[in-house]
């Protein structure tokens, strides 16, 4: 029999991760909304059984599964946060077709890694972080929590991604010479980084350069 989930988030991701979650076994039991005004409806052949506080306001989730589909790193990890608190559990999803090195270390909660994904050796992924279609992660690299890389990008060797980093579609890090990617920052998509990204910084172009600063 298989597990259920309930997916959160309903936008033009949530059908993109549903299938994930599919191809991982799960079955899903219902979705929710951020607010009442669609409780009841139909959505992708699925009923959206209420809001978030609906579910905030039960005092025990243990047990049951979820499953968060939004892409603002921040809402994601604020919502699993609270699911967790709450007992409930936001497992990882790795799809069949992705290939993670026996040698690379994947957090438990919330990473959503899709097809055709590499993970090399003595790299990591924090949580609640999402890994698109063919993204490549590089030998001694870490991704840190609640970031979000766009399908395509590959990120060099011997890089550290800090938290709450979004990287666009089809981004190249070249590898030894980008050592850090800093908190928050914002790489656009195609672009070429060859070397250490500030902080919050919105980066485009090949080579990139910033654009300016995010707060």
């Amino acid at each position: 029999m298989k597990k259920e989930i309930y997916a959160l988030g309903i936008g033009h991701n949530t059908p993109v991760f549903i299938d994930l979650a599919e191809a991982c076994g799960y079955k899903i039991a219902g979705l929710y909304h951020y607010n009442n005004t669609r409780t009841g409806e139909m959505d992708h052949g699925l009923k959206i059984l209420g809001s978030f506080d609906d579910l905030y306001n039960k005092s025990n989730l243990s047990g049951m599964n979820f499953l968060l589909t939004m892409g603002d790193n921040i809402i994601r990890t604020e919502v699993s946060n609270r699911l967790r608190q709450l007992g409930g559990n936001v497992p990882t999803l790795i799809h069949p077709t992705a290939v993670i090195s026996r040698f690379a270390d994947i957090s438990p909660i919330g990473v959503y890694i899709s097809p055709f994904t590499y993970v090399q050796a003595d790299s990591s992924v924090g949580n609640n972080t999402v890994l698109l279609s063919h993204v490549n992660i590089s030998h001694t690299t870490h991704i840190g929590n609640s970031c979000f890389i766009a399908g395509g990008a590959i990120i060099g060797a011997y890089t550290n991604v800090e938290d709450f980093v979004f990287v666009g579609q089809g981004v190249l890090t070249i590898s030894a010479k980008v050592p850090s990617i800093g908190e928050k920052a914002y790489i656009g998509a195609r672009s070429l980084i060859t070397h250490e990204v500030p902080a919050h910084a919105v980066m485009a172009g090949s080579p990139a350069k910033v654009i300016r600063y995010n707060d």
